[in-house]
């Protein structure tokens, strides 16, 4: 039988997550796509804390188009390299790699994060 699309989304979140590992020194860039907000994180695995976040709901955008992931994208650049952080691991979290997720991913990249 078939998976679901939730399913299917889980079980690459789980071989994605099998090979990343966020640390002090590179931490893991998360990305989470909902149907109405994008959500970005940097997260230290090893202390289990969250670092830098942004999403939709603090730049008062109410949708998930690109756009709108870029301007995440390049908050949470912006936050991360204050914070001193400048290289990251990007976990799409089980997401394909275009679109929205891209966009995001690119915008962090031309905001002076590295990957």
């Amino acid at each position: 039988m078939p998976k679901s699309k939730l399913e299917g989304r889980l079980s690459r979140k789980v071989r994605i997550r099998k090979k990343i590992l966020g640390s002090p020194e590179c931490p893991r860039l998360s990305v989470y796509r909902s149907l109405k907000h994008v959500y970005a994180q940097v997260i230290d695995d090893i202390s289990g804390k969250t670092l830098v976040n942004a999403s939709t709901l603090k730049t008062g955008k109410a949708s998930a188009n690109k756009t709108a992931a870029a301007e995440v994208g390049k908050l949470v650049a912006e936050k991360a390299l204050a914070a001193n952080i400048n290289r990251v691991a990007f976990d799409r979290n089980g997401f394909r790699y275009h679109g929205v997720i891209k966009s995001l991913a690119d915008a962090a990249r031309e905001s002076g994060l590295k990957f």
